[in-house]
């Protein structure tokens, strides 16, 4: 039992030997609001690392797995793109339905994964060797190449593997080139032409695959958003 009489402890507002809230030191009484403060900090220190640390992660897949770096990022964004199609495409048409065909974004990952992001790196490749930025008007002819050799090819073999993944046969195949391949590629060189062009002379040659691969994703969702 304390030696205080009751009223003096009532008086007093805390025991004995204890300090007072009033007489605390104001380090101490902050220390609560800066420590939550320093939590916050820091939380918002990591959030902005966080880009820096995945770029540094992809540079250095890059450099030691430049065609399966380039292939995932291919997949991945073009499965991304197909996906954003059709959010897109049912917002526009107003359809309230969550449902989505899942088999659209595994395709074009599929495509993106085997065909897109290993081409793309050893075509771009190949054009910086045989046509070196030093040689005269090099950026008119690595662009005439890519929009008269490699985009109707490249188109084709879309047509070609989609037709594949979607088990359709040879005669459906044949229509669709009739049908679609013509009115794909002039599209193709009248929007592509200008991005191939900063990409091929102004990009440098480990970006150019992902470069072209953000290109696609804004370009599917576009195409999404007009219908087509």
């Amino acid at each position: 039992m304390s030696g205080l009489p009751h009223s003096a402890l009532r008086a007093s507002g805390s025991a004995p030997g204890l300090p007072e809230v009033g007489s605390m030191p104001p380090a101490a009484r902050r220390w609560g609001g800066d420590g939550a403060g320093r939590v916050q900090a820091a939380g918002r220190s990591r959030a902005r690392a966080l880009p820096r640390r995945a770029l540094a992660q992809y540079l250095l897949f890059l450099r030691l797995y430049p065609v399966l770096t380039k292939a995932a990022t291919s997949g991945i964004l073009s499965a991304l793109g197909n996906f954003l199609a059709q959010m897109i495409e049912k917002k526009r048409k107003k359809e309230h339905s969550r449902n989505l065909d899942v088999g659209g974004p595994l395709r074009y990952a599929v495509y993106g994964f085997f065909f897109t992001g290993p081409l793309s790196h050893f075509f771009y490749l190949f054009m910086e060797h045989w046509i070196p930025p030093e040689v005269p008007l090099a950026g008119l002819r690595r662009l005439l190449l890519d929009r008269l050799v490699f985009a109707p090819a490249f188109l084709m073999l879309f047509f070609l593997i989609m037709n594949f993944l979607e088990g359709k046969d040879t005669s459906a195949f044949a229509t669709k080139m009739r049908g679609g391949f013509w009115p794909a590629l002039r599209m193709n060189w009248r929007v592509w032409t200008p991005v191939q062009f900063i990409n091929i002379n102004y990009i440098p040659l480990k970006f150019r695959v992902l470069f072209a691969n953000l290109a696609a994703l804004f370009w599917y969702a576009y195409l999404a958003s007009l219908g087509k």
